[in-house]
């Protein structure tokens, strides 16, 4: 089957790659199919702006998939104007920044806190299928098991489409997410932290885009 990913970053499109790789899903940009339109992500969470995103890409295709995320920091109150939240790329209402304007802007942030904060990610996925909207969003003290440390040093080295990944240290090994090998978490904690919410995320995709086991490779 054939889905509309909402996005044209293709890290993006890798993650659902892989968290469906069992099964005979051909996965679409919105470059594929010369959308440039986007709506106005006025949601107050990511699950939100994921469903926003989703119904407004399901009047272009019959089965879409979208995701948005929150970057957030332990150190900082969720109040405080320098807390990411969902405006990752426009951060205290800056214009849209590039990859290595972000890099830059978070490691001096990340420098004026310290030099090292334990952040973690908040994402939310939302289904369109044939008219029909669904969404998951795992709860913030889910994604705190999942974090990581940023710090103000970045690595030399890049992962297109997720420049934050050159700031991000494995919790456990210190590892930047971009060293060769290093896949953000070693094998125990992928078992332990990623392993069940992997499952979840796996779960909700299967049920939502309806893929049934003639869909299976």
């Amino acid at each position: 089957m054939q889905v509309l990913v909402g996005t044209t970053n293709p890290s993006k499109v890798r993650r659902f790659q892989d968290l469906l790789h069992d099964y005979d899903v051909e996965f679409l940009t919105l470059k594929d199919k010369n959308i440039s339109q986007s709506p106005p992500e006025t949601g107050s969470t990511p699950e939100e702006n994921a469903r926003i995103k989703a119904r407004f890409y399901g009047n272009f295709f019959d089965v879409v998939l979208c995701n948005d995320s929150g970057l957030y920091f332990d150190a900082l109150p969720l109040s405080d104007p320098r807390q990411p939240g969902l405006q990752i790329r426009t951060p205290q209402g800056r214009e849209r920044l590039d990859d290595e304007a972000m890099i830059a802007y978070y490691a001096d942030l990340v420098r004026s806190l310290g030099g090292r904060v334990l952040a973690y990610y908040l994402d939310g996925i939302a289904v369109y299928y044939k008219g029909v909207l669904t969404s998951f969003m795992e709860s913030r003290e889910s994604a705190r098991g999942s974090a990581f440390y940023m710090v103000d040093t970045p690595s030399p080295q890049r992962h297109i489409g997720w420049p934050l990944d050159s700031l991000s240290l494995n919790r456990t090994t210190l590892a930047y997410f971009t060293e060769q090998g290093n896949l953000q978490y070693d094998e125990s904690e992928e078992t332990s932290r990623l392993g069940p919410y992997r499952e979840r995320l796996t779960r909700f995709l299967v049920q939502a885009l309806h893929i049934d086991s003639g869909n299976s490779k």
